[in-house]
């Protein structure tokens, strides 16, 4: 059966391993000269960084977002082309009944096509993610932003649980649905929804969130705008969005602050007073033609911030890699249950 599986995966496999070693040169290349300017600039810039560190995030940030997001689309990509033909192209030619009538089971048919071909999707997930971590290793120390989704779902080891999910949702969807481009189809719409859910409503769980008061005279102000213009943040709290809602004395501010390595999960915070109490008008800075940051200087109110610590960042790439992991021993359970008592 190994044999037979890589005879029918060997064009797959060689396609993806010339891409990898392509993919890889490229980012070994850049990588060096990344490290270089690195070197040359923010590593001896003494206390005044923050020119060196802008122009680092500037000329890599649009780069950056590429290569992660090569890294996000891998293992929805090894769910669609690996795993929803897995299993459905077999059922959809007949071919599995030869299979069948060759004394071998249809648990030893189904273990060795999710083992030989899921090893090898996950291995070529951990290598391409490994070479991404080592790539922004230079810009991450600068952005401290790996607990935002995109930069962590592309870095360290949850991209393998990715791959190992997408892998046997894949071969779940094609055994279920018995039709290689419904299952396909099937597979990308499923990934996308776990992978855009989780961030959003379960990442956040995973631990209970610090809590502190920020005061206003302690705010910097974000870097602005995005893309190529936006650098990096300074250190301490940065207000990266102030929203005023109402008018006159009823005028209030929403304040939301980021800081660099942690993870804040609250929402826009309101302006209060030493008793927690919501300040509003001209005392609380809610003045339309007024620069906040001039009220926020002299100002003695404070926000409230639900945050998660910079030194958590490992402990839930692995809670999620888990979780996936999981996941995927639960879909492949699924398969063997299901091709043994309904796939005929």
């Amino acid at each position: 059966m190994i044999w037979l599986t890589w005879r029918q995966y060997r064009v797959q496999t060689l396609a993806a391993l010339a891409v990898l070693a392509a993919i890889a040169i490229f980012l070994v290349v850049t990588g060096l000269q990344m490290r270089e300017v690195y070197d040359s600039t923010v590593a001896g810039c003494g206390s005044d960084c923050e020119p060196a560190k802008n122009a680092l995030v500037v000329e890599y940030q649009t780069l950056t977002y590429y290569v992660t997001s090569l890294l996000l689309a891998t293992p929805g990509i090894i769910g669609i082309f690996w795993g929803a033909p897995l299993i459905a192209r077999e059922l959809e030619t007949g071919t599995h009944r030869l299979i069948w009538n060759q004394s071998i089971s249809r648990g030893r048919w189904l273990l060795v096509k999710l083992g030989a071909v899921g090893l090898i999707a996950v291995a070529v997930t951990g290598v391409l993610s490994l070479l991404v971590t080592w790539w922004a290793g230079p810009i991450d120390r600068v952005n401290l932003d790996r607990f935002t989704a995109l930069m962590f779902s592309g870095r360290g080891v949850v991209p393998l649980g990715y791959a190992a999910f997408a892998f046997t949702l894949g071969a779940s969807a094609g055994l279920l649905i018995r039709r290689t481009v419904p299952a396909m189809a099937a597979t990308l719409a499923a990934f996308l929804a776990v992978q855009i859910f989780v961030p959003f409503a379960i990442r956040p769980h995973f631990v209970a969130p610090e809590h502190t008061d920020v005061a206003l005279s302690s705010l910097v102000m974000a870097p602005v705008g995005g893309g190529e213009e936006s650098g990096a943040m300074k250190d301490g709290w940065n207000a990266n969005h102030i929203q005023l809602k109402g008018s006159g004395n009823d005028a209030h501010l929403r304040i939301g602050v980021l800081r660099p390595g942690v993870w804040v999960v609250s929402d826009l915070g309101a302006v209060l007073d030493a008793s927690g109490k919501e300040v509003r008008g001209a005392e609380g800075c809610a003045e339309p033609k007024a620069d906040p940051f001039e009220c926020f200087a002299t100002s003695k109110g404070h926000i409230e911030v639900d945050y998660q610590p910079a030194d958590r960042y490992w402990t839930f790439q692995w809670i999620e890699t888990g979780i996936f992991l999981a996941l995927s021993g639960l879909l492949a359970g699924f398969c063997a249950w299901w091709l043994r008592r309904r796939a005929a």
